[in-house]
């Protein structure tokens, strides 16, 4: 299992990586100044003095990708070419290719650098105390000190301390934050609520099944942390390209060595093919892709995850507030007696005024949209997770459930005629108004999907995504019709966090990508996988996937940092977007190594001819580098 560095030490080396690049550049040009007026020892000595940390520095990379990996890289070469400089005193081609290694790690590592924060946000929301009923009285303790057997009181807003049972009057619970369910859900007398989700309606008291350290919102910490340890280490794409370049160019160094007798004409031939094409251009178009992505509202953290989303071939998608809008809306409204639509709604927008539901929230939100005036209630009564009754413009209204409704003396007979409402209503709220002691209508709310969900999975489908499937909390019937309307490849319903991550951990198995667990059928192909989400219950899945895409996270930090890429943009079609930058950049990345490392084959053969000394093989490798890198930066442009 890798150590994670923590952050600071991250910081750090990339401190000392900006570091070493401007030690070595100031000794380079220093040596150059001294060279021109003549004074040669010195400016060797100045040259010597700037690649010693350099060697250093690379042979720590090798040792250390051969002992972590058990591989070598094209760091090798550089490192034989600086060594190979100083033991032949050809000290200034040395310099040059210490500066584009040193040059080439900064750059790597601004490309790369991974955002994998401990989740402190994550932390600090869950709940430090606890209101628990001590006799006659509340008294608020730690919440460490809440025993299995506790009664205990959640106001309204406050987030669940830990698992329990409803005592008394009903909650109402938004458990958005590990179901992933937009709508907030009635618990009656006896039901169960879970540590971590938020009372979405007036205080309850529930009695306490677990401690809070055993709770389900403690279980998903400690998933992620499991999953952000469990990762393992991506091979860098110039390393993909040495396994075969690496060999090739100690093999015609010691051909020239060899045949020739001469060690400089092998020396040459390492050092033209230090392999700063390799070094320098993926990185510089992977953060040209990061730039580019930038524009579009779309932040990459790091080089490596625009790399991953260039060979993308599975996506999966979370439902609530992602495929979907999140928050609910009106679908139908039903009136049943000689009312307008937009009456019955302004009524019942009118009482909801003063209610903290989710769903009032929402039909006020709707009212509103329509530009219908609301009168403020009088005499409002609202019994939490139930409903609410009032008097607007002297009509006495009532909002809520058909029970609540007819137990308040409302005649309910006539309400949702036989037929009314589609069986299609799997997932959708029924919210019934009663004017003047009569059942007046039905407001039926939804989540819908989002209104560019059909064009991001018809673009990810034209730019080569194998599969795309959605995984989900919610009800199965919810997800398939969703999933149907989507027209995706696979419906992953009723998951929990952990649920999800297994998921991911399949398709990434299944289409070759870091992790290697899960089971289930067979994803096959290969490519790597992207998992879209918004909520606190995705970041387990964000962070298992090869790319997690956090999107519209505004008050959703955990998943913010966990994610690889945060749209800050409500829009699904930024997924596709990404996937897009991130093939224009690989694939300029790899047009650039490719034709670079062409160009230094081309020059390795005129240095094993003897027709390339070190020193001019050093400066025509510039002239490459320049050209690749040239070329690298056209991933700046759309």
């Amino acid at each position: 299992m890798p150590i994670k560095v923590p952050v600071v030490f991250g910081r750090l080396r990339n401190a000392g990586e900006l570091l070493l690049a401007g030690w070595v550049a100031a000794g380079l040009l220093g040596a150059l100044g001294l060279k021109s007026i003549a004074a040669h020892h010195i400016a060797d000595g100045l040259l010597v003095a700037a690649m010693v940390p350099a060697v250093l520095a690379v042979s720590v990379d090798v040792v250390r990708l051969f002992i972590g990996q058990r591989r070598l890289g094209v760091d090798l070469i550089a490192l034989v070419a600086i060594l190979g400089s100083l033991a032949l005193g050809e000290y200034l081609a040395g310099a040059v290719v210490a500066l584009m290694y040193a040059g080439g790690q900064s750059l790597e590592a601004m490309a790369a650098r991974r955002a994998r924060r401990e989740m402190t946000t994550l932390i600090r929301r869950a709940p430090k105390t606890a209101n628990r009923r001590s006799g006659d009285g509340i008294r608020t303790v730690p919440v460490a000190e809440v025993a299995v057997g506790d009664v205990l009181v959640v106001r309204t807003g406050e987030v669940v301390p830990t698992d329990g049972r409803v005592v008394g009057a009903a909650a109402t619970v938004d458990q958005s934050t590990l179901t992933g369910e937009s709508l907030p859900v009635a618990v009656v007398d006896g039901g169960r609520v879970m540590g971590g989700t938020i009372n979405a309606g007036s205080p309850f008291d529930f009695v306490a099944e677990r401690p809070a350290n055993s709770s389900a919102y403690s279980a998903l910490i400690r998933l992620i942390r499991q999953v952000e340890q469990d990762r393992a280490p991506l091979v860098r794409l110039a390393d993909r390209y040495a396994v075969f370049f690496l060999p090739l160019t100690l093999v015609v160094a010691g051909l020239a060595w060899l045949l020739s007798g001469d060690a400089v004409r092998g020396l040459a031939v390492v050092v033209v093919a230090t392999p700063c094409p390799l070094i320098l251009a993926a990185p510089i178009a992977l953060v040209a892709g990061v730039s580019r992505a930038a524009s579009r509202g779309i932040i990459v953290k790091s080089g490596t995850a625009v790399e991953l989303l260039g060979r993308a071939a599975v996506v999966l998608f979370d439902k609530t507030g992602t495929l979907t809008s999140g928050t609910p809306a009106i679908r139908e409204i039903h009136t049943v007696a000689d009312i307008a639509d937009e009456r019955l709604l302004q009524l019942a927008a009118a009482v909801d005024q003063l209610s903290p539901h989710v769903l009032a929230e929402a039909l006020v939100a709707a009212a509103r949209e329509r530009r219908l005036p609301l009168a403020a209630p009088t005499g409002v009564r609202e019994d939490p997770g139930s409903g609410i009754v009032g008097t607007v413009d002297g009509q006495r209204v009532a909002v809520g459930g058909r029970r609540w409704m007819a137990g308040i003396g409302f005649d309910v007979s006539a309400l949702v005629p036989s037929g009314a409402i589609r069986e299609e209503d799997a997932g959708l709220a029924r919210i019934h108004v009663g004017i003047d002691g009569f059942g007046a209508g039905t407001i039926v709310m939804a989540d819908f999907l989002r209104p560019d969900a059909a064009d991001a999975v018809r673009r990810l489908r034209e730019l080569g995504v194998g599969e795309i499937a959605m995984v989900t909390g919610d009800r199965r019937s919810i997800a398939e019709r969703l999933g149907a309307e989507l027209d995706l490849d696979r419906i992953h319903a009723e998951l929990s966090p952990a649920d999800k991550v297994a998921i991911v951990n399949h398709a990434v198995a299944g289409r070759g990508g870091r992790n290697r667990s899960g089971g289930g059928p067979a994803w096959g192909g290969g490519g790597t996988v992207v998992m879209v989400g918004d909520g606190v219950n995705d970041a387990p899945a964000l962070a298992a996937a090869d790319v997690g895409i956090a999107i519209g996270v505004a008050g959703a930090t955990v998943s913010a940092e966990t994610a690889d890429v945060v749209i800050t943009v409500g829009r699904i079609d930024r997924t596709a977007d990404a996937v897009a930058i991130g093939r224009r950049s690989l694939g300029i990345a790899r047009q650039s190594i490719i034709v670079g490392m062409a160009l230094s084959m081309v020059a390795m053969g005129f240095a094993a001819a003897g027709m390339l000394p070190p020193v001019a093989g050093a400066l025509l490798q510039e002239v490459i580098d320049l050209a690749v890198l040239l070329n690298a930066l056209r991933a700046l442009r759309g």
